[in-house]
């Protein structure tokens, strides 16, 4: 198992770096109302939304991290880690959905805003589903072939996580960002430290 363990290192860092939990991270503690209702709720129906599926993407990411550290074999790495992926894809899928459904934003540009960060969103659920094939056919027999496939996805993942979210950096500025961060579902949502500056 030698072999693999450094290279598993690598791809939950890379994980970590690219769960990118962006409706719901941003978000928090960045408030003032200006007494816009139909964006508050707008806000409440996307920060419900995500919420359920922000925390199934930690989740995901928590299972990675901790095959990392117990002296797993190939096999349970690979399956520990295809259903993290998937679960992520479905996540990803999920919040789009939300998203889609709200509507746009009542902003400027709000249909463009919301347009761009349902594509995006559908993208990354798509950059996960392709992720857990490629590991869910991995070969566990032979050591040095499954690192190699590690390496492979560790590296798809780096890209992953610092490509996109654009268009969700831009959904969440201004007046949408603050009427997110009013809401209870979209606080808690927030799994990241740095969140809570604002």
């Amino acid at each position: 198992m030698e072999g693999t363990k450094p290279v598993n290192k690598k791809l939950a860092a890379a994980v970590s770096g690219g769960a990118v939990l962006v409706l719901a991270t941003a978000l928090t503690g960045c408030g003032g109302d200006d007494g816009n209702d139909k964006l508050d709720a707008w806000a409440k129906q996307v920060c419900d939304g995500v919420q359920p599926q922000a925390k199934k993407i930690e989740a995901a990411n928590s299972a990675i991290q901790k095959q990392t550290s117990d002296n797993s074999t190939p096999q349970e790495v690979k399956e520990t880690d295809a259903k993290a992926f998937q679960d992520m894809s479905d996540a990803y899928k999920a919040m789009a959905t939300t998203v889609q459904k709200a509507g746009a934003p009542n902003v400027d540009d709000g249909e463009k805003k919301q347009k761009d960060a349902v594509a995006e969103l559908n993208g990354l659920s798509t950059s996960y589903a392709s992720l857990q094939k490629q590991m869910a056919a991995l070969n566990t027999k032979d050591q040095g072939k499954f690192a190699d496939g590690l390496k492979d996805i560790a590296t798809e993942l780096n890209k992953l996580s610092k490509s996109g979210n654009d268009a969700l950096r831009t959904l969440e500025q201004g007046d949408v960002g603050k009427a997110m961060g009013q809401q209870e579902s979209c606080k808690s949502a927030s799994v990241t430290p740095s969140a809570a500056a604002g």
